[in-house]
């Protein structure tokens, strides 16, 4: 990408206006580098080599409120389209020096929650852009060259429908996973279990630990968490991931790996 017309300022805090976000950034001392025309092209690229130039900063200023508007009407429309809509707008207007995929990536699942499709922010469509990159770039591109909406929908809502079904596989496994584990641990442990047990339950919501951790979690002296440590290791549950022979950290290694394949 190209050089930049907006940093960070001109990103509203919540209940506030994309006027008043504007008003504080005119104050800003960095002034002339926020109002810098940036572009959209291959790496090294000029403004003249551009694939796509966003608007001006005046007319992105603009167009951010109207978009801040539309998040915020209250006319009804399907939650999905709604979302899939604004997440190609806001790409479209890229504000930002960095990070406008990123951000935009982050307001689907926002936006999802806000909407209550989601209850929790458990559904990100990164991994899915990722392996269509080509057709993602190429469908956003057409929404701005010939006004193509129908077909960035299409692509958004499989997208949609593809995470959603891994995510509910992936929930399937673990719940599976977990069952499979208590077995494990209630047959090995023996006096054990019970604390063991504790652990396991504190490892779905905090997978990175070193001994310490496990101490505080099952109040357990630091010989005997060092103890069960080693226990799980026997059973394949941790994997310890420094090399070090101190200050050790221990990874759920059966959990993690259940979204390793599919990280970014």
């Amino acid at each position: 990408m190209g050089s930049t017309r907006a940093g960070p300022c001109f990103l509203p805090e919540r209940g506030q206006s994309a006027a008043r976000a504007k008003e504080i950034c005119e104050r800003c001392p960095v002034l002339a580098e926020c109002f810098a025309q940036n572009w959209i092209g291959p790496p090294g690229s000029s403004l003249a080599q551009a694939t796509y130039v966003p608007p001006p900063v005046q007319e992105m200023n603009v167009a951010l409120g109207k978009w801040e508007a539309f998040l915020h009407d209250q006319q009804p429309m399907p939650a999905l389209i709604k979302v899939g809509l604004a997440h190609a707008q806001f790409e479209t207007i890229h504000p930002f020096l960095d990070g406008n995929g990123r951000v935009g990536r982050l307001l689907i699942t926002f936006l999802l929650v806000e909407n209550r499709v989601l209850a929790r922010p458990l559904l990100y469509l990164s991994y899915f852009f990722k392996q269509h990159r080509h057709s993602y770039y190429d469908l956003l591109q057409a929404i701005r060259d010939e006004g193509e909406w129908e077909a960035w929908l299409r692509f958004f809502l499989r997208g949609v429908a593809e995470v959603a079904r891994e995510a509910t596989d992936t929930a399937r496994r673990i719940v599976a996973m977990r069952e499979e584990h208590r077995s494990m641990i209630t047959a090995n442990l023996g006096r054990g279990a019970g604390k063991g047990l504790t652990f396991l339950e504190q490892l779905y919501f905090r997978p990175i630990v070193n001994v310490n951790a496990v101490k505080q979690i099952t109040d357990l002296s630091f010989a005997r968490a060092n103890d069960l440590v080693g226990q799980f290791q026997k059973l394949g549950l941790l994997r310890e991931t420094t090399g070090r022979h101190r200050n050790r950290v221990f990874s759920y290694e059966p959990f993690m790996a259940l979204f390793r394949e599919d990280s970014i």
